[in-house]
């Protein structure tokens, strides 16, 4: 059986080939049944689009392999906590589960800035659970960001 862990390391993966590009290294990864049903790797500057975050083309994968809108019982595993944006497609495409590796103080839609994912208001919420290999996201972040300097 694969573990929360598993997972988020293949997300950390994906986060070190944005790293490689000069992208933000954020990683996320759609599972599905126990199988990854999509991937991707923040690539905003790549695309020459905004909306290209990790998670938005993670989400893109699965549902085109699945041929539904609708990602009924996935788990969507990210580096990074996600944006706004991305937790309000988490909602509309009706993931259940995510799960985050560090925090985003700055930019974070689901729990540091604003609760988005499993907000009352709307009409799903997603089960959220944060911390996951926290250490090694947050690291790869520092590694990118100080790289930079």
């Amino acid at each position: 059986m694969t573990t929360d862990e598993d997972f988020m390391r293949e997300a950390l993966a994906l986060a070190g080939l944005s790293a490689g590009e000069g992208e933000v290294p954020v990683g996320a990864v759609v599972v599905i049944g126990g199988e990854i049903a999509g991937r991707g790797s923040n690539s905003p500057i790549a695309h020459t689009d905004p909306t290209a975050h990790a998670e938005i083309l993670a989400i893109r994968q699965a549902a085109a392999r699945l041929g539904n809108y609708r990602l009924t019982g996935a788990t969507l595993y990210c580096t990074l906590e996600p944006c706004v944006m991305c937790a309000g497609a988490l909602v509309a495409a009706r993931v259940q589960r995510l799960v985050f590796g560090a925090r985003d103080l700055r930019f974070g839609g689901v729990r540091s800035k604003f609760q988005v994912a499993d907000s009352p208001v709307l009409n799903h919420r997603v089960e959220v659970v944060e911390g996951v290999l926290a250490v090694e996201c947050v690291e790869r972040l520092r590694e990118f960001f100080g790289s930079l300097r």
